[in-house]
């Protein structure tokens, strides 16, 4: 390829300024001389050239494929259905088809999910993939996708390339689906309070109605018939603290596209009010500030506290009215008010007749319904006064059998312990013995039910756990859990002893013997199963899409297994083991992808249309095969689409091997001209003057 350059070897300002000055001399000279004045403006002609240095350059080019970039979709909306086959024999054919062009280099670019819930980005993934093109070696775009695309441009201006756009849609026109949406969730509610949940099923191809199954941490509680495209209301009963999650289920379609966005889930963390305690001591002993002080700390429990300073037996001739103590109430207490408590603690209270029999029935019944009794026991526990003699005695877990054994020795955790999540890794306990300090009393008692968890002298039970029909009781047999808190031989972890044991009674979800637990990190799901028994079973992955997959555990530390798998889809994952449920998500639990399943041509029309391409769908309703448009190259106009065909503009582009400058102003030929005009200008207007 031949051009000329120019490179003056003066500014170029100052070479306009003199091709002015030579012009307006030409023209002076040839008014006032003649025609002769045409050769002395030649040479200036000459002289201005020769400043404007000109060349002539020829460049070796070598003629470059063009590239068409073709995005396809591989998102999580393009699993639905048959879309993915569809997508691949898509591929497979454009990439025979371009293959046969000698001039155009295709280049293929895969869009997967976006990291966050971004939806379906194909315009960023097709920037990334042409970072190292040239916005001129661009000849074409073609998208592979169901047109459901998040990141459309507004302008064609912000495309940054001016090559036809075309759209090949998959999927069918004749798609059905249901789906349920959520208008309002709630993420937190009080413990014991009711919520509201406010949802729509939609519908394209339904029956104009639906059947609604809500489920409540894996357990179904309610139904409801709704009419779709209609919002409705659930009433959901937040019934412990920790997450409680809430699965509204709407019933399937024949033929439906897709199950996975047929369920919605609503994880609602559970808050207690404020813990309700009370706590009974009998007389005062060393170890009763130590519970009062324990519970105290926490600012989120309500404690009620009496001490029997005088009990019925102890009668004297002091009038009443001079009496400084304060009536226990009874009657308020453990009749009127008992389920107001979250916990009931006995701290070596002992029968004294002052809680007639009927309240005992009371205590046995709060505990059956799914309340908490703590026995804290100390030597009156083995006497004839014991709470094991009276009609609380079907729901306390152990017998006294009358010892009372006052020796030092270390509290130890049982086999059973060390599967307990009360007890389980306490501070000191990985050593044999534990380095924590002694206990000096210990109460023999027949363990009826329940799991001993610590044991003291002689082997004997310490502290025994025991699920009561919905409710917990536990017994402690050592009211010397005070030596650790005043750092007795360095003392002990009491802290995290009471305190999970006061949280396991309460039902604290982070502290029950059979739990599924999961967790993500990235496209990682870690799975956790605490049990008491010696192994656990397989646990069941059910993805969005309604995959399953079964996962084994291995164990970490005695009762907790746990495994770590890789998931392939976004979405809310559903974890079994036996009744066990547990929920975890890749991404957002109720994705952006799956919001509008259905394959779209509108979305990328304009966008397409604008750069002179088209969008078409290469499957039609009924028809198992697929259609794919022929590939032409347009070398000129505006449009680049036809009913059986689409374009590419190629664009000529080159690589510049070589260039070879060959100056023209300069040397011998110029020196030549400059003098034989100059020589021809003299002689005539010599001849002139003759």
């Amino acid at each position: 390829m031949l051009s000329l350059s120019l490179s003056p070897l003066i500014p170029t300002y100052a070479l306009w300024a003199l091709g002015a000055v030579v012009a307006l001399l030409a023209i002076l000279a040839f008014v006032s001389r003649g025609p002769v004045a045409i050769l002395r403006a030649l040479a200036l002609g000459l002289v201005l050239l020769a400043l404007a240095n000109p060349s002539l350059i020829q460049e070796e080019r070598e003629r470059v494929k063009d590239i068409v970039a073709v995005v396809i979709d591989r998102t999580t909306s393009q699993t639905l259905g048959d879309r993915q086959a569809m997508t691949d024999q898509v591929k497979a054919e454009l990439q025979r088809r371009f293959g046969a062009l000698t001039d155009v280099e295709p280049r293929f670019i895969d869009a997967g999910d976006d990291a966050g819930d971004g939806g379906t980005r194909l315009f960023a993934a097709l920037s990334s993939g042409l970072a190292d093109v040239p916005p001129d070696r661009l000849a074409g775009i073609v998208f592979v996708t169901d047109g459901v695309v998040h990141d459309i441009p507004t302008t064609v201006e912000s495309l940054g390339f001016k090559a036809p756009l075309h759209a090949l849609i998959t999927g069918r026109p004749d798609e059905r689906d249901r789906q349920i949406k959520l208008l309002e969730a709630p993420r937190f509610g009080i413990v014991g309070k009711d919520q509201t949940i406010r949802a729509e099923v939609m519908e394209r191809g339904g029956t104009g109605s639906a059947l609604v199954t809500i489920r409540r941490d894996g357990q179904v509680f309610d139904r409801q018939q709704v009419k779709a495209d209609t919002p409705f209301s659930v009433q959901v009963r937040i019934e412990h603290g920790g997450q409680n999650v809430i699965e509204l289920e709407v019933e399937g379609l024949p033929n439906e596209l897709t199950l996975a966005n047929n369920r919605a889930v609503v994880p609602i963390e559970g808050i207690r009010e404020k813990l309700r305690v009370l706590l009974v001591s009998g007389e005062p002993h060393a170890g009763e500030r130590t519970w009062r002080n324990l519970l105290k700390s926490d600012a989120n429990v309500d404690l009620v506290h009496f001490t029997i300073l005088r009990p019925l037996e102890k009668q004297d001739a002091t009038p009443i009215n001079e009496l400084s103590l304060i009536a226990f109430p009874t009657r308020e207490l453990f009749q009127q008010k008992i389920k107001d408590f979250d916990l009931i603690i006995f701290d070596r209270y002992a029968n004294q007749t002052i809680l007639p029999a009927a309240y005992f029935d009371n205590i046995v019944r709060y505990a059956r319904e799914g309340g908490a009794v703590l026995v804290a026991a100390g030597p009156e526990f083995a006497g004839y006064d014991s709470l094991a003699q009276t009609r609380m005695s079907p729901i306390i877990p152990g017998t006294p059998d009358g010892r009372i054994i006052e020796r030092p020795y270390k509290a130890a955790i049982t086999a059973t312990g060390e599967r307990h999540p009360v007890t389980r890794d306490l501070p000191g306990s990985e050593t044999q013995p534990p380095s924590w300090g002694d206990w000096l009393r210990i109460i023999g008692a027949q363990v009826q039910s329940g799991d001993t968890v610590m044991s003291g002298a002689n082997d004997l039970p310490l502290l025994v756990l025991r699920r009561e029909e919905k409710g917990r009781v536990a017994l402690l047999l050592s009211d010397h859990a005070w030596l650790w808190a005043r750092g007795y031989q360095d003392g002990g972890p009491h802290l995290d002893l009471l305190r999970r044991l006061a949280h396991w009674l309460m039902k604290e979800p982070a502290l029950e013997e059979e739990a599924l637990r999961a967790t993500a990190a990235g496209r990682d799901i870690r799975v956790e199963r605490q049990t008491m028994k010696d192994t656990a079973d397989p646990v069941t992955m059910v993805g969005p899409s309604g995959a399953e997959s079964t996962i084994t555990l291995t164990q970490n530390r005695p009762g907790l297994f746990s495994a770590q798998v890789e998931s392939r889809e976004m979405g809310l994952h559903t974890l079994r083991s036996g009744d066990l449920v547990a929920f975890v998500s890749i991404g957002p639990a109720n994705p952006r992808e799956l919001t509008d399943a259905f394959s779209n041509t509108e979305l990328l029309r304009p966008i397409a249309e604008a750069t002179g391409g088209s969008v078409r769908r290469v499957a039609m309703a009924g028809d198992k095969s697929i259609t794919i448009p022929r590939i032409l190259a347009v070398h000129s106009g505006s449009r680049f689409a036809g009913s059986d065909w689409i374009g590419v503009r190629p664009s000529d582009s080159a690589i510049v091997r070589g260039v070879t400058v060959i100056p023209m102003a300069l040397g011998f030929l110029g020196l030549l001209l400059l003098v034989g005009t100059t020589l021809a200008a003299w002689v005539m207007e010599g001849g002139r003057k003759r």
